[in-house]
């Protein structure tokens, strides 16, 4: 047993020599990894430092270069302020521009170049007639301006207005103001319909402005208007403008350097607006007369505004009197039709008038029309068929309203009036109301 451990030695000998043997290949891999970073380093150093110079040298360069135009530009700077030239001056012109862009073609001017002048330059070639106006102008127009141009809600009224123009509020229309057909011609083409402009077509645009005119009682039914007779429609207030001379004959009379600052220790509220606008419970807008006067309006000074006084409580008994009015109202049916019937019948007030002091429009006035004959108004021109009924004793009842309000051109056959009928059963019964409540 005690010779044992030398049985071993052979075997350790052996072992030792191989871990020895494996240590030494170990060292040299990772000397040959070692320098082979070593080396990538180095030229990646070498790289930079190349880049860099490169780049130092190209900076010296542009330096020099920019100081060498500098030093020009001294240089002449100099000859021109020996010469006694201004420096400020302006930069001269360049014979032939500055060679940018390029001339536009014909048809790029031809296609900017739109606008229409009163003596009809810029007109295209083409023509409607009046009845094809009126198509195109329920289908295009009639949602904002109505089927009779009467106007919808806020939107303009395309038609009437005449006399008016004296008025506070004054109808401006192609028949009571404008001077130059060319205006309405050139803002239809160029900005309508709504939403969709530039989208009539020269013969759509025609037709539209004939239709207008034959609203505002300018032309016939049979008309027809084209780029060739446009200039020799007459217009209603051609004569009512006149040059502005007033900045040179009157302004500088009274004029006076304005005041900037502190210039009014108070000022009042001198004026109410003509209009309110309502919202009826069914929806949509109503322009309403603003009937409030200006007393009680507070004025304002560096202080605030002057006292509001506090509404008073009305008295029990007006209290009462008006809760009894409002209540005889709402029950009054027969109030509330006449006043649906008032709505309705903005569609009719360009060309007719009822009321007090109510005269002939382009269409007759309508005091006292139910129960009155057919074409018998004092000092109207009716067409043929209006005079025709006259002959045949035909009267303006309920039933004859009714059927023409339906469908005036049907019932009417000839009948000038273009207004295409009320749709609603409704309406019509609200607006024979409406016209029932005024006598001769």
């Amino acid at each position: 047993m005690s010779k044992s451990p030398n049985i071993f030695v052979p075997a350790l000998g052996g072992a030792a020599l191989v871990l020895g043997v494996a240590f030494a290949y170990a060292s040299k891999d990772y000397g040959a990894d070692k320098i082979e970073v070593l080396e990538t380093r180095v030229e990646q150093a070498e790289a930079n430092a190349s880049t860099a110079s490169a780049q130092a040298a190209a900076e010296a360069e542009q330096v020099s270069a920019l100081q060498l135009k500098i030093a020009e530009v001294k240089a002449a700077a100099s000859e021109r302020a020996a010469s006694g030239a201004n420096l400020t001056a302006a930069a001269p012109q360049m014979e032939g521009g500055y060679g940018l862009g390029r001339a536009a073609h014909p048809e790029e001017i031809a296609a900017w170049d739109v606008d229409v002048l009163p003596d009809g330059r810029g007109l295209p070639e083409g023509s409607g007639d009046v009845f094809t106006g009126e198509e195109v102008f329920i289908d295009k127009c009639a949602a904002c301006h109505g089927d009779f141009a009467e106007g919808v809600d806020n939107w303009p009224v395309l038609a009437g207005g005449f006399d008016t123009l004296a008025d506070e509020d004054p109808v401006k229309t192609m028949g009571s103001y404008w001077p130059h057909l060319s205006t309405a011609w050139d803002y239809i083409h160029r900005s309508m319909p709504f939403g969709e402009a530039g989208t009539l077509t020269a013969d759509e645009t025609y037709a539209i402005v004939a239709y207008l005119m034959y609203s505002n009682d300018m032309v016939d039914d049979d008309f027809v208007l084209s780029h060739e007779n446009f200039t020799e429609v007459g217009m209603h207030n051609a004569d009512g403008f006149v040059v502005d001379d007033r900045p040179e004959l009157e302004y500088t009379a009274w004029r006076t350097e304005p005041c900037m600052a502190n210039c009014k220790d108070e000022v009042r509220v001198t004026m109410r607006s003509v209009f309110l606008v309502e919202t009826p419970p069914e929806g949509g807008s109503d322009s309403i007369m603003n009937n409030a006067t200006i007393d009680g309006l507070p004025s304002f000074s560096a202080d605030g505004p002057a006292f509001i006084p506090e509404a008073k409580p009305k008295p029990a008994e007006e209290v009462s009197a008006a809760i009894t009015e409002t209540a005889a109202e709402e029950v009054d049916e027969a109030a509330q039709l006449i006043l649906a019937g008032e709505k309705v019948f903005k569609k009719c007030k360009a060309c007719h008038a009822v009321g007090e002091g109510a005269q002939n429009k382009i269409g007759p006035h309508l005091n006292g029309v139910m129960g009155r004959g057919f074409g018998t108004v004092d000092g109207f021109g009716y067409s043929g068929v209006f005079q025709t009924a006259a002959g045949e004793g035909r009267v303006w009842d309920e039933a004859e309203m009714a059927a023409f309000l339906a469908q005036p051109k049907t019932h009417m056959q000839g009948t000038k009036m273009s207004f295409a009928g009320l749709k609603k059963e409704a309406d019509i019964e609200a607006v024979i109301a409406y016209l029932n409540s005024f006598g001769e």
